[in-house]
């Protein structure tokens, strides 16, 4: 249960201009996928000169090292990591502004005012004084956006020590609290044949067709399908097999060499992720030989699946922090429809991790919006939660 002078506290505490100004700060400078240095460089700045010690991490990306900031109230108890990744897609760059309602600009909604939000909830508890129990950990990074990045900066990270016992993480899922996510895989399938590329006139009889190998693959695709749906979850579904892209040949009566076809593999169990590469791999292994084609796979981690259990202390301190701003709401139980961070501390440390951030819209075009209430709130939100979370075990 939320005090109540504590929650009055926080939400005077939480300065909305203050809020605006480090998003923006953070907007304005562009960082596409693997080139996160200067706004890395930037909210290291805006960190030390509110009077925090940063450190900062390689995590194997020398180019663009992560910010990593710990604020500890003194006293034994559990760390709260708030974490965010500071790169964007690579989408032209859209300069920041507001309006009084909405912020706009690159990253707006994924994810600079979330890592802003993170950044107001350490001055909040800070000056507020209400952290009495515990720490906070505050990391933000580069690598994150496929798939330009791989999320090893993340991992590296991780690696070295900076994780805490549970994780905040203010992506635009507001909703619902993500207790399950499906893990996934991308996959580029390359399917080629010896010779040259010939009219179809001309070709040998016994030319090998990699279109209609292309074909027979996405057919057996079908019928894994089947068996796929029979792999549920009450909240993140099934398994499934998707082709999203289907190329070949240069003109329309040319026999081509090669087909292309990619797309995604997703589970809802996790530690199904090997498996999933092994029944992939054995079914194009059988079509290779039925057609007489060379079939080759590139098979990419995303994420493994997600799973959050709802009796675990975050999920009880996350639930009275939210309905403390919300006047007694309580969010449900839902899917976390996208593989985000939380399912690489949940794969590599089983750290229970809620994905909740600002009801924001526009990620990954260039027409990104966060509403700047929504920045306010869930700042509100996580300070209230790491004061509950952080007492001693």
């Amino acid at each position: 249960m939320v005090d109540k002078s504590a929650a009055e506290q926080v939400a005077s505490g939480v300065d909305r201009q203050r809020l605006i100004e480090t998003a923006t700060a953070l907007i304005e400078v562009p960082s596409p996928t693997r080139d996160a240095g200067a706004v890395a460089d930037r909210l290291a700045e805006i960190l030390k000169a509110d009077g925090f010690d940063v450190e900062r991490p390689a995590g194997g990306w020398e180019k663009a090292p992560a910010v990593a900031v710990r604020y500890d109230s003194g006293k034994p108890g559990r760390t709260l990591q708030v974490t965010g990744h500071l790169d964007t897609v690579h989408l032209p760059f859209v300069s920041p502004r507001e309006d009084g309602e909405y912020l706009f600009g690159s990253g707006s909604a994924d994810m600079k005012g979330g890592i802003a939000i993170n950044v107001e909830v350490l001055r909040v508890l800070r000056e507020t004084g209400l952290l009495d129990c515990g720490s906070i950990l505050l990391t933000a990074y580069d690598l994150h956006e496929r798939p330009w990045g791989d999320g090893s900066q993340l991992e590296g990270v991780i690696e070295a020590g900076y994780a805490g016992d549970g994780v905040l993480i203010p992506e635009y899922l507001c909703d619902s609290l993500p207790v399950a996510g499906r893990g996934q895989a991308a996959f580029a399938i390359t399917i080629s044949r010896e010779g040259e590329k010939v009219h179809e006139v001309l070709r040998p009889a016994d030319t090998p067709d990699v279109i209609g190998a292309g074909a027979r693959v996405i057919g057996r695709f079908a019928e894994l399908m089947s068996e796929l749906g029979k792999k549920t979850h009450p909240h993140s579904g099934t398994d499934t097999i998707f082709v999203g892209q289907f190329e070949s040949g240069e003109i329309f009566n040319q026999a081509p060499t090669e087909c292309r076809l990619s797309g995604t593999r997703r589970w809802v169990t996790p530690g199904d992720g090997e498996a999933a590469y092994a029944e992939l791999r054995q079914l194009l292994a059988e079509v290779a030989t039925a057609t007489g084609t060379k079939i080759e796979a590139d098979i990419t981690l995303s994420g493994e699946a997600f799973r959050l259990d709802e009796s675990d202390p975050l999920v009880d301190a996350f639930h009275g922090g939210y309905g403390a701003v919300k006047g007694g709401a309580r969010l449900e139980a839902g899917n976390k429809l996208f593989v985000d961070d939380g399912n690489a501390f949940y794969s590599m440390r089983k750290t229970p991790v809620i994905t909740h951030g600002p009801a924001a819209t526009g990620a990954h075009t260039l027409d990104e919006r966060v509403p700047i209430d929504e920045l306010v709130r869930v700042t509100q939100v996580y300070a209230l939660t790491a004061i509950d979370y952080c007492s001693p075990t």
